[in-house]
């Protein structure tokens, strides 16, 4: 096997994604990492890997020696999903990640606020932390719906569009730069407010008096946390900007 054919070899640094998001695209197995040392690959995601590292003290040598064995391994094809039609993307990210919104807001909602109620007194970091879950769980509830009955269903379209060669009807937004615009200032508020959370909560580390809802509590918000970055990512660095482009292939078509 020549070097040209051998996928196992890195990529020589010039060819490198630049940011932490486009290394993710490129390699999703790369966000096993990225979570590991609680770097945000997905709001955060146009920072170069040096840049995140360094907000998070952490030593960017070290990371990348990880992500360059991340990329030794072979990879499963059912990862790849920069290759995936759009439409099956969407319909994924709504089965998979929507649905485990929807399915944890209820149990977080009851534990934000239980915790809050008996610990608070000796815990005040509890009371925001269930006041910025609340936000988080409104805005991101509002933001599904606007996705699954406006967004998604267009994209839908666009691509049903494509691959028979028919024309694209307009949206009555005009463009479908215009709800992703609303949907990614959407990400960033909540991944703001989880990352306060994570800061608040002394990353997910339950104190000594914690008893068994206030350790599940931060477990589950930290799976949370987890799930939302995989959402994210896969909207802000994948589905977005490649329902961007098709739209502008369709209009100058």
């Amino acid at each position: 096997m020549t070097a040209f054919q051998d996928s196992t070899i890195p990529l020589p640094i010039a060819e490198r994604p630049v940011t932490i998001g486009e290394m993710v695209v490129a390699d999703y197995r790369k966000a096993e990492v990225f979570r590991k040392y609680g770097i945000d690959y997905c709001c955060g995601g146009k920072k170069p890997l040096e840049e995140a590292c360094r907000k998070k003290g952490l030593d960017p040598n070290l990371v990348q020696q990880e992500l360059d064995a991340v990329e030794k391994r072979p990879a499963a094809a059912h990862q790849d999903f920069n290759t995936w039609e759009l439409d099956a993307l969407a319909d994924h990210i709504v089965e998979k990640h929507h649905r485990y919104v929807a399915a944890s807001l209820p149990i977080l909602y009851e534990l934000t606020a239980k915790v809050a109620r008996v610990h608070g007194e000796r815990h005040p970091e509890l009371v925001e932390i269930a006041r910025l879950f609340n936000a988080v769980a409104q805005e991101l509830q509002m933001h599904m719906h606007k996705e699954e009955h406006v967004l998604f269903p267009y994209i839908a379209k666009m691509a049903a569009a494509q691959r028979i060669g028919a024309p694209l009807m307009p949206p009555f937004f005009g463009s479908v730069e215009n709800p992703i615009r609303m949907m990614m200032d959407e990400h960033e508020s909540a991944g703001e407010d989880m990352e306060d959370i994570r800061r608040l909560s002394d990353d997910y580390t339950p104190p000594m008096d914690a008893c068994t809802s206030y350790r599940v509590l931060f477990a589950k918000l930290h799976e949370f946390e987890q799930d939302l970055h995989q959402h994210v990512h896969l909207e802000n660095n994948i589905l977005f900007p490649k329902s961007i482009a098709m739209e502008k292939e369709a209009v100058a078509a």
